[in-house]
């Protein structure tokens, strides 16, 4: 009787730690910052940008599709809201990507 008592309480302590570990909480990671890459296209030409969000655990996410994409001169360059970078006229224009909070720059420049 003794032994099967040790057993259930054994059991009972196993399981009250199993799920005070699964009723555990971490905070979410918070985005820290957004990154674009590409390079300038020439002149009549395309160019695919992306944009990726580092977060507070060192994770990263794609958010090219989600981001908002704008250019400073379009009719240097043009981007669509995908990323998609297409040089239009000889001079230098800003792409910019913002998601969430973040946004970033990149001056380009487009030559013919």
């Amino acid at each position: 009787m003794i032994r099967r008592l040790s057993l259930l309480m054994v059991a009972a302590a196993s399981a009250a730690a199993l799920v005070a570990c699964s009723n555990s909480t971490s905070p979410s990671p918070t985005l820290q910052s957004i990154a674009i890459s590409g390079t300038a296209p020439v002149k009549g030409a395309s160019i695919q940008f992306t944009a990726t969000a580092t977060y507070s655990d060192g994770s990263t996410k794609d958010v090219t599709s989600t981001a908002t994409w704008a250019t400073s001169d379009a009719t240097i360059a043009t981007v669509s809201a995908t990323g998609l970078v297409t040089g239009v006229g000889d001079g230098t224009a800003t792409i910019t990507a913002t998601f969430s909070t973040s946004s970033t720059s990149d001056p380009i420049q487009i030559t013919g």
